[in-house]
């Protein structure tokens, strides 16, 4: 079993937009004690389409996981819910009349030391062990494509000007999601893990949030890097989201109780 304790937390700005299209959750399994899961999602789409869409991913997770048991497969329930929420954000879009689509990453923290994730997009990962960063997900995107390529560096993928073009949504009507899953199964405490919205990850080095992350609780490490978000955003800022996960050290248990020598009983 985990010998460590979860610490959590999420935190959003709008930016410089007209409306909040990401969204973001921390669950327990009621059925699954000691099992958790953290979601963020950026939604894409005019109209109230994208904050649309992300909420049927928050809302699609939750209800799944509130269903999870023990003695299901972690990996098949994260597939479950990335599956159902494309479906039904294809569903709302017909209904609606509108073009939904959604990012999304999701992670599963188990008592056994454990944790797997999923992404589709380009809301991103990242796994940290104390301040350094010991991998992260790869985006979906077009400049993703040509990083790998050695065609651009990754620095200048962030200013390029096809950076915002994603090759993987949910809600598409041309094409099935496909799904990157990872996992690591050896958990311990200064482990940590950043779910972010891209309007996040674009001002920040890898170091920078490594930084942030081990020396904050969540919610100081949270409201840190979005205040710095924004102020690097120069007024030109996407929405942003993020979900911080830590694992630390459970407290010690002290005593509550003296022991006196028993009296010779009469």
């Amino acid at each position: 079993m985990s010998q460590y304790k979860i610490e959590a937390g999420t935190g959003q700005h709008i930016g410089d937009r007209n409306e909040q299209q990401d969204r973001a959750g921390l669950f327990a399994a009621p059925k699954a004690p000691g099992y958790m899961m953290a979601v963020v999602a950026d939604g894409m789409g005019g109209k109230s389409g994208g904050a649309l869409a992300a909420e049927q991913v928050i809302r699609t997770a939750k209800q799944l996981f509130e269903e999870f048991g023990p003695d299901d497969d972690v990996v098949k329930v994260i597939k479950n819910i990335i599956h159902e929420s494309h479906t039904i954000i294809q569903l709302s879009g017909i209904s609606a009349e509108k073009e939904p689509h959604s990012t999304i990453v999701i992670l599963v923290i188990t008592p056994h030391n454990r944790a797997v994730w999923a992404h589709v997009g380009d809301s991103r990962l990242y796994r940290f062990s104390g301040p350094n960063l010991i991998e992260r997900t790869i985006d979906h995107s077009y400049v993703e494509k040509l990083v790998s390529e050695n065609k651009i560096t990754a620095e200048e993928a962030k200013s390029h000007t096809l950076s915002n073009i994603l090759v993987n949504v949910l809600g598409s009507s041309a094409t099935e999601p496909y799904i990157t899953v990872n996992e690591y199964d050896d958990l311990k405490p200064t482990d940590s893990f950043l779910l972010c919205s891209d309007g996040l990850w674009h001002y920040f080095t890898d170091r920078e949030l490594g930084a942030v992350i081990s020396a904050n609780t969540p919610r100081n490490g949270s409201e840190m890097l979005i205040n710095k978000a924004r102020e690097r955003s120069g007024g030109r800022g996407d929405n942003c989201t993020i979900a911080v996960i830590k694992l630390v050290k459970p407290p010690k248990v002290e005593k509550g109780y003296k022991v006196e020598k028993m009296r010779r009983a009469v």
